[in-house]
């Protein structure tokens, strides 16, 4: 018996550590990132700044906020992020909704061309073109229109909305309800964890993406965040030295590393505190279909 709790707790010990050590690799390079962008850019230069900031300044943010450009950026991804979500989790949703319905004409026909698309897709050319021609191109609505449905999104919403009562709807169509009160008002408000989840997909991904900007977006004030962020860290690379940053900010008092790594910070940092408050649906969420009866 003493034998077995010997190994018990040799095994728990070897597994904490081993845990510990995964955890470390993962979140230090993201410590790193916040110490150096901390940090005097150049004692930086000097090196040995690993874990703490040797030499403390605020420097690098005061440089990055200064530049009204970045503002507009914020607030170019605020809003895709906001409208793009809202638009894609209704869009998804409804869409869901009539393929949870098994009676609907052509239900299994779609389904397998839905399929077929999470696989094959038309290529970058011919969707730029597209774009182009309908008006898209350096257009706001590039963030919006394109991402509206998700066929994966909407498989997780049919697998939700297939375990729901029908009794719900039945008793609803009796009191005169047609189907688009139905699912604004019952089947919508009761899908909360899954609208949830699919909203953090959504966040994450509109809050995180630079492609299209970098793609489809010319003009400077339709550019989110994360493509100006891009644009830094390609004009450092091109350079491999101190930069002429772009709209504004000053490569006299900080160094073009220091300046890449605090807009790395202020662009991820809202997105790291908003996650908190949605795991709790994101794990429900993702749960769904995996339980019968």
């Amino acid at each position: 018996m003493k034998k077995r709790l010997h190994n018990k707790t040799m095994s728990d010990t070897f597994i904490t550590v081993f845990m510990i050590l995964v955890c470390f690799i993962a979140l230090y390079p993201v410590w790193y990132t916040i110490v150096v962008s901390f940090n005097n850019s150049e004692d930086t230069l000097r090196g040995g700044v690993y874990f703490w900031p040797r030499q403390f300044t605020l420097q690098s943010y005061k440089t990055v906020f200064q530049d009204k450009s970045i503002i507009n950026a914020f607030g170019v991804t605020i809003l895709r992020t906001v409208i793009g979500t809202v638009a894609s989790v209704l869009f998804t949703s409804m869409v869901g909704y009539a393929f949870s319905k098994k009676h609907i004409w052509g239900n299994r026909v779609y389904m397998i061309i839905g399929t077929i698309t999470m696989f094959f897709g038309g290529g970058l050319i011919p969707t730029f073109i597209l774009f182009k021609n309908i008006g898209l191109y350096d257009n706001f609505l590039v963030y919006v229109i394109p991402s509206l449905f998700n066929f994966y999104n909407m498989i997780i919403f049919v697998s939700f909305f297939r375990e729901l009562p029908v009794g719900l709807e039945e008793s609803a169509k009796l009191d005169g309800a047609n189907d688009m009160v139905i699912f604004l008002r019952i089947i919508l408000p009761l899908s909360m964890p899954v609208v949830a989840t699919i909203a953090l997909f959504n966040g994450v991904w509109q809050w995180n993406d630079y492609f299209t900007g970098v793609m489809y977006i010319n003009n400077a004030d339709l550019q989110p965040i994360q493509t100006f962020l891009y644009r830094i860290i390609a004009s450092a690379s091109a350079s491999k030295a101190v930069v002429s940053l772009p709209a504004g900010i000053s490569a006299q008092q900080v160094s073009s590393q220091s300046v890449r790594l605090a807009t790395m910070v202020v662009t991820t940092l809202p997105i790291v505190c908003v996650y908190p408050f949605l795991q709790k649906y994101f794990v429900k969420g993702m749960l769904i279909g995996s339980i019968k009866g």
